[in-house]
C-alpha cells in the first residue's frame, strides 16, 4: 500500500496526529455518533451487553500516556466488537493504543490526550465524528466557538492516588506522537 497500511489522521479532534491501521480494510471513511466513555473497562461493558449500535464511534479516552496512565492496549474491547460481527459497522477512537492484530476503523494514538486536555476530553455523546483514511482527517462536528466552551468548563477526572513507578512515570511521560518517552528526547525529534 501506498501508506504502508497505516495513515496518519489530523484535524480538530487530533490536531497533533492519530493513528489507523487501514491494511485489509473495505471503506476508508466513516461518520458515526460518539458513545463516549472514560475507560476501557466501561466501553467493554457496553460492548459486551450488546448495548451500542450500528454507527456509533465508540471513544474510550483517558488511557493515553498521562491519562491511564501507560497507554493500554484496547485489543480486549476491538475483539468483541468483531466477535459480535460489528467490526465493519462502528469505529472506535481513543488516546490508548492497539496491538497489530487490530482491524477495522479502530484508531488510536490521539493526540494529544484527553488526560491533558486534548480535544478528545470535549466530546460528548451524541457529538458527529468524520473520519476519512483515504483523505488523513479526523473531525468532530462541533463549531469552534462550542469548543472552545467545553474547554472553558473542563477539569480533569478524579483519579486513584498513584505511586511508586505509575507516579513517576504520569508526572514524567511525554505525548504519543512524540514517543511518549520518560526523557525530553522525543521532544527534540
Amino acid at each position: 500500500m501506498p501508506t504502508g497500511g497505516l495513515v496518519v489522521l489530523k484535524g480538530n479532534l487530533a490536531p497533533d496526529g492519530a493513528l489507523i491501521k487501514v491494511a485489509g480494510m473495505k471503506k476508508l471513511q466513516f461518520t458515526g455518533r460518539a458513545r463516549v466513555f472514560d475507560c476501557e473497562e466501561d466501553c467493554a461493558a457496553v460492548v459486551a451487553a450488546r448495548s451500542y449500535a450500528e454507527g456509533d464511534v465508540l471513544v474510550i479516552r483517558y488511557e493515553g500516556p498521562k491519562g491511564g496512565p501507560g497507554m493500554r492496549e484496547m485489543l480486549g474491547v476491538t475483539a468483541l466488537i468483531y466477535g459480535q460481527g460489528m467490526g465493519e459497522k462502528v469505529a472506535l477512537l481513543t488516546d490508548g493504543r492497539f496491538s497489530g492484530a487490530t482491524r477495522g476503523m479502530m484508531i488510536g494514538y490521539v493526540s494529544p490526550e484527553a488526560g491533558v486536555g486534548g480535544p478528545l476530553a470535549l466530546v460528548k455523546d451524541g457529538d458527529t465524528i468524520m473520519i476519512d483514511a483515504s483523505a488523513g482527517t479526523l473531525a468532530l462536528n462541533v463549531s469552534d466557538a462550542e469548543l472552545a466552551k467545553r474547554k472553558a468548563a473542563w477539569t480533569p477526572p478524579k483519579r486513584g492516588r498513584l505511586s511508586g513507578g505509575l507516579e513517576k512515570y504520569a508526572a514524567l511521560v511525554g505525548p504519543a506522537n512524540l514517543g511518549a518517552v520518560t526523557h525530553s528526547g522525543g521532544e527534540s525529534q
